[in-house]
């Protein structure tokens, strides 16, 4: 059915000539205030200085900033050398330390742990050559009034609802303040200068490097795919000879994958903007996800026009978020589609939210899932279409796809079955099939690793080693955090072993599968912390994936969390393979691409009877595949399981309640406050020491105790 279309803004060059001036404006403020682009003298020089320093063979230091205003606010360390180029050393993320998950707020706590590993290396606030930031601010204010102006005058609107974007307007003026802040908490007598690093290229240049893929002569190519950019939201590059060219920006904040998929999720599911996007994606499986019985695809998919040249444009004529993206998202033609949106009072309403469990009860329940199914097969047509011109624009077969929409785990799947040998035989007439890779923080809490690895690039470094893990953020805790944290009158605590050995690690992992085995649910605390949104390991809540009562016992006493939310499978490359159909386009680095939840796997037959707690409604998996060089402890653990229930799987859901996953010892502690169906959780000091701590007082089921008597006698 075709429905009215208007593709494009209704002033493209008064937008075009306001954002012109508006980074020009900037640009000319900005430099006085400490922010300096790409290209100004101050760069230059710095990127000039560390060049020299490299060629010397000294070792150079690099902080990413991700200042207020925005997002997933944080702070990066990265060492650079002549003969690795850049290396990870934390990526501290302020909601972790916080709190206040997605934060907007001055990362004052994560450039606080930032300083003290610095300085734990022997180094100091003056060894940090250029301090960068994870956005191009004048290039941003100038999208900025690009976008106000290209509706006029219903997007002025757009100037009370900045937040719609992931932007906080009270907090970006602080962020012009930013250089003077950094000052005063590091005790700077001068402002700290700042180089600005365009947004979209930290996405590209990071998840490239970090890739698996080498540097052969052959093409790699980028899609950075967003909700937005400084610039746009979607920028397309390719990478050849050590090299990377952007071949293309959309030049549009609201022509967005991202924006779509968050103002439908929101409005349809009834939760906020991202938080809605990962709860409607695992919707999606409960409704009809077949395009020709779909009953709202084929009138949804007019929301997006698909044009020449990989272009994905919105219709303005169905679409009304590019003005009024809280208020009144929808125009009507659109509500008689998929019907009114939820207003923003309406969200997180229980009455509101789209909840699997009223299928038998509440008429509408049924439409609601087919709604969130529609919305991810315009949204997976969407991807198709851009990457299908990339691979024919640059011949590759090989892919890094980045941004917030690569967190797309069930999208990213999809790209790796639709381009096939078919399609390369018929696309670029050679057998081939796609090569994927995400890396594990795709989002905004990347950006703050890829402006100090695009810089590292600029001033001559090579591009480093492959990712193999993400932990990443903070340090591991300190015996002395974990024995402060257990002084509590309401949670009992015992040393239950040490894991500096690999006769006791594998000890304290059998204790973990005995506990898993007899359907306990604990949580494992280890080292530093994941960097990006999933739990891999070091802050995880485990359960028995044979139990197939642990998805409800997990939703509705541990996490306290929607059904429709699965749970991930964690397992042993052997397992995995086992149990799900690893696709070859992952396979790149021993199946590095499923390290990180990333991206989904269809089951086995099998594993519907074996594993049911980990099997989606849709037969897949978003797995993760666990290496005992990253992660000694939990790969023990998965083989002690195999040992004890028969599968190198566990259950992995992230260590939190309603929040950021947990960060510090305390954190971990109030979190098992909060959750009445965790048993216990194990805290591993940084010297191997390895604490359980479980309710205490009237509060204490009784079941870590005789779990660990139990496992004592049959030990001795």
């Amino acid at each position: 059915m075709e429905l009215n279309r208007r593709i494009g803004p209704r002033y493209p060059k008064l937008a075009a000539a306001g954002f012109r001036a508006a980074r020009w404006l900037a640009a000319r403020t900005m430099g006085p205030a400490g922010f300096h682009q790409l290209g100004s003298d101050f760069a230059g020089a710095r990127i000039a200085a560390v060049r020299e320093k490299l060629a010397r063979g000294e070792t150079v230091h690099l902080a990413g900033l991700g200042p207020p205003g925005t997002h997933n606010s944080g702070v990066a360390l990265v060492e650079v050398t002549r003969a690795n180029g850049p290396r990870l050393i934390v990526n501290n993320e302020e909601e972790r330390f916080s709190g206040n998950k997605h934060t907007t707020e001055y990362p004052r706590a994560s450039i606080d742990a930032m300083v003290s590993t610095l300085r734990g290396l022997g180094r100091d606030i003056g060894d940090i050559d250029a301090w960068l930031t994870s956005w191009d601010y004048p290039t941003l204010a100038g999208t900025l009034a690009r976008s106000v102006l290209e509706e006029l005058p219903q997007s002025l609107k757009l100037l009370r609802t900045t937040e719609a974007a992931g932007f906080d307007r009270r907090r970006l003026d602080q962020m012009t303040r930013t250089p003077k802040i950094l000052a005063r908490q590091l005790g700077l007598a001068e402002r700290v200068p700042l180089i600005c690093m365009p947004h979209h290229d930290n996405h590209a240049w990071f998840s490239f490097a970090a890739s698996p893929f080498g540097d052969d002569g052959k093409p790699v190519a980028i899609a950075v795919l967003d909700g937005t950019g400084d610039q746009g939201s979607i920028s397309l590059y390719v990478a050849e000879n050590g090299t990377m060219r952007r071949l293309y920006c959309n030049d549009s904040m609201f022509d967005s994958l991202g924006a779509f998929y968050s103002v439908i999720s929101s409005t349809q599911g009834g939760w906020t903007w991202l938080s809605s996007e990962g709860r409607y994606m695992g919707a999606a499986a409960w409704g009809d996800m077949n395009r020709a019985s779909n009953p709202y695809y084929e009138r949804l998919k007019n929301v997006l026009h698909f044009g020449d040249g990989g272009e994905v444009r919105l219709n303005r004529s169905l679409a009304n978020w590019y003005c009024d993206p809280f208020d009144n998202p929808y125009k009507a033609a659109l509500a008689g589609i998929i019907g009114e949106p939820l207003k923003p009072d309406q969200l997180w309403n229980p009455d509101a939210v789209l909840r699997v469990e009223d299928i038998q009860h509440r008429p509408d329940t049924r439409d609601r899932l087919d709604k969130a199914a529609a919305t991810q097969l315009v949204f997976e047509d969407a991807m198709i279409h851009v990457v299908d011109h990339l691979l024919r624009a640059t011949g590759a077969n090989r892919l890094v796809l980045t941004g917030g929409v690569a967190l797309n785990a069930t999208g990213n799947m999809r790209l790796l079955e639709h381009f096939d040998e078919a399609w390369f035989a018929k696309a670029q007439q050679r057998d081939a099939r796609l090569h994927l890779w995400v890396p594990p923080v795709p989002g905004d809490p990347g950006v703050t690793i890829g402006a100090a690895w695009g810089f590292a690039h600029l001033a001559g470094a090579p591009r480093g080693a492959p990712m193999t893990h993400a932990f990443y953020c903070g340090s591991p805790p300190s015996h002395h955090d974990i024995a402060a944290a257990l002084e509590a009158d309401d949670i009992a605590s015992q040393p239950v072993g040490d894991i500096s050995t690999p006769d006791g690690r594998d000890a304290v992992a059998d204790l973990m599968a005995f506990m898993v085995a007899q359907n306990g649910v604990i949580a494992l605390y280890q080292g530093a912390a994941e960097t990006g949104p999933r739990a891999l390991g070091h802050r995880s809540i485990l359960a028995n994936p044979c139990d197939p009562e642990a998805r409800e016992r997990l939703n509705e006493r541990v996490k306290y969390r929607e059904a429709i939310r699965p749970l991930a499978p964690m397992a042993t490359l052997e397992a995995a393979r086992e149990y799900f159909d690893l696709l070859p386009g992952a396979s790149d680095a021993d199946y590095n691409a499923y390290n990180y939840m990333v991206l989904t796997a269809q089951s086995t037959p099998r594993a519907h009877e074996k594993i049911p707690a980990v099997i989606h409604a849709d037969g897949t998996g978003r797995i993760q595949i666990v290496r005992s060089d990253d992660d000694p402890l939990t790969y023990a653990y998965l083989k002690a399981l195999g040992r004890r229930i028969g599968v190198e799987i566990s259950v992995n859901t992230s260590f939190n309640v309603a929040g950021p996953i947990a960060q510090t010892p305390q954190q971990a502690i109030d979190t098992l406050r909060r959750s009445r169906g965790l048993d216990v959780v194990l805290l591993v000091a940084s010297n191997g020491a390895v604490h359980a701590a479980w309710h205490g007082g009237a509060r204490d089921s009784g079941r870590f105790s005789g779990w660990l008597s139990q496992w004592k006698t049959i030990a001795e």
